[in-house]
């Protein structure tokens, strides 16, 4: 069984037990997160209209917060002595997904 969930702008394909790195979430590690499925997969039963996933659920749990990877940038403007660096590292969750329900 399997499911496609919808966080942080993305769709991911997810199945119990898996862990992957989202968008931050903005919950504590331990904490209980809760995902609509757009997608459920189970065996031949595939649900995926609005009716069919009344009821469906994705539960996941916060493992951690981590950063990624730090990307630098400059920018310039010609023969003005106009100069910028600057820095970035994008805020991420580790999640945990601990069970997917289907409606009924």
């Amino acid at each position: 069984m399997y499911a496609v969930i919808r966080t942080g702008g993305k769709q991911e394909r997810v199945a119990e037990g898996q862990r992957l790195r989202v968008e931050r979430l903005g919950e504590g590690p331990g904490a209980e997160v809760a995902f609509t499925p757009i997608l459920v997969v189970d065996g031949e039963t595939v649900l995926a209209t609005p009716a069919d996933l009344v009821g469906a659920t994705v539960t996941a749990q916060v493992v951690g917060d981590e950063l990624g990877p730090k990307i630098r940038g400059f920018t310039y403007k010609n023969k003005s002595n106009q100069r910028t660096r600057w820095g970035h590292r994008q805020q991420s969750s580790t999640i945990e997904i601990t069970a997917i329900t289907a409606a009924g």
